[in-house]
Formats: structure tokens, C-alpha cells, sequence
């Protein structure tokens, strides 16, 4: 494939686009629904009603996976160190019972 520039995908970076199109369909719910208001006058409760829920949905759903991109690196790092102590306790209990 020449020409194709293919970028490394970290945690972070994944994070960041599944919280921007969270805030992308989360917008856009309210901009349709201001759009549609313009030609048809009415409340603007029922025109977000009648655009639905599914942008809604989806931008909520987006941001718990964003968020859960920063979060589960870190604690997997936590949880690494802690297992690390744990073993390393583990020899030191071992050696002391080999005496």
C-alpha cells in the first residue's frame, strides 16, 4: 500500500477522538433540532423529541469509551505494580522459609 501513512494509535489518542465525537453528536442533536426549528415553529423540545434519542445515545456511549481509554491504562499499570509487590513478597517469604 505506497502512500498510505499509517499513525500508531496509543491509549490517548483513542481517547481523544471517541470524546470528540461525543461532543460532535452531541451537538449536532441540538444544531438539527435548531435547523428544523427554523422552517417549523415549535417548541424546541419537541423537535429535539422528534430528532430522537440516538445521537444522544451514541455521544454518551462514545464518551464512556473515551474515558475509559485514559483510565484502564493507568489502572493496568496500578494493578501490574501491585501484583509485582505481591510476588516480590512472595520470594522474600519463600527464601525465609528455605533457612
Amino acid at each position: 500500500m505506497k502512500g498510505m501513512i499509517i499513525l500508531p494509535m496509543n491509549n490517548k489518542m483513542m481517547g481523544m477522538i471517541f470524546i470528540c465525537i461525543a461532543a460532535f453528536l452531541y451537538g449536532i442533536r441540538y444544531l438539527t433540532a435548531a435547523i428544523i426549528g427554523i422552517y417549523n415553529p415549535r417548541s424546541f423540545e419537541d423537535l429535539l423529541s422528534e430528532w430522537g434519542k440516538g445521537p444522544w445515545i451514541f455521544s454518551i456511549i462514545s464518551l464512556i469509551l473515551g474515558i475509559l481509554c485514559f483510565i484502564i491504562p493507568f489502572l493496568r499499570k496500578w494493578h501490574q505494580n501491585d501484583l509485582n509487590k505481591i510476588k516480590k513478597n512472595w520470594q522474600e517469604f519463600d527464601a525465609s522459609d528455605n533457612k
